[in-house]
């Protein structure tokens, strides 16, 4: 993949669907979340034309506060997950991304204070609109070392949500994947933020 990746999402939509650039303007994958679903289901194509799933990810429980999401490839085998850290992520963005060799990489927000006036901010009519323009949420993605592995940071908007992705670290193939799987569950869970 052609680093930075992009990804696009409306704001204002009922469910998440949104694709993932590459540098070069390419489409690398087209996420549609599942409507009306009790638990979780997230797919992930290869084009916005729906027909070549590469990666699903699915909920454990109905509840998501501390639900675990699986992710899967088009045969239905689990090669990781995500899960979001129950009461620390009041304050700030935090989970957990276990690969399927048992290593827990964390997901955490960089700022306490931009995801708090972001919250203030997007709540007063009129000038919630534009909180998207002055407040942008970065997360960064980290070994238990605590090394930098990949920074997902909003860049700003008004009516979309813009992500720029960049890889700070070496990576696998597999480890890449379930680190992006797992930036793309946050954004979804995050969602409802802005």
């Amino acid at each position: 993949m052609q680093y930075p990746l992009f990804i696009n999402f409306k704001k204002i939509a009922l469910t998440a669907k949104f694709t993932v650039v590459d540098a070069n303007g390419n489409i690398i994958w087209y996420i549609k979340q599942k409507l009306f679903k009790l638990k979780e289901d997230i797919k992930v194509y290869s084009s916005k034309d729906q027909t070549n799933l590469l990666f699903s990810i699915k909920a454990d429980r109905i509840l998501d506060f501390s639900a675990n999401y699986s992710f899967l490839d088009p045969n239905n085998i689990e090669f990781g997950s995500i899960k979001r850290k129950g009461a620390r992520s009041l304050w700030r963005a935090h989970y957990i991304i276990t690969t399927d060799g048992g290593q827990e990489l964390t997901l955490t927000e960089d700022s306490v204070m931009v995801r708090f006036l972001d919250g203030v901010f997007s709540g007063i009519p009129l000038i919630g609109c534009c909180s998207g323009l002055v407040f942008n949420p970065s997360y960064t993605v980290k070994r238990a070392d605590e090394t930098p592995l990949m920074c997902a940071k909003k860049t700003p908007s008004m009516f979309e949500s813009k992500f720029k992705v960049e890889k700070l670290a070496e990576l696998n193939e597999r480890e890449e994947l379930q680190v992006l799987l797992g930036i793309m569950m946050m954004m979804i869970l995050e969602r409802a933020r802005g």
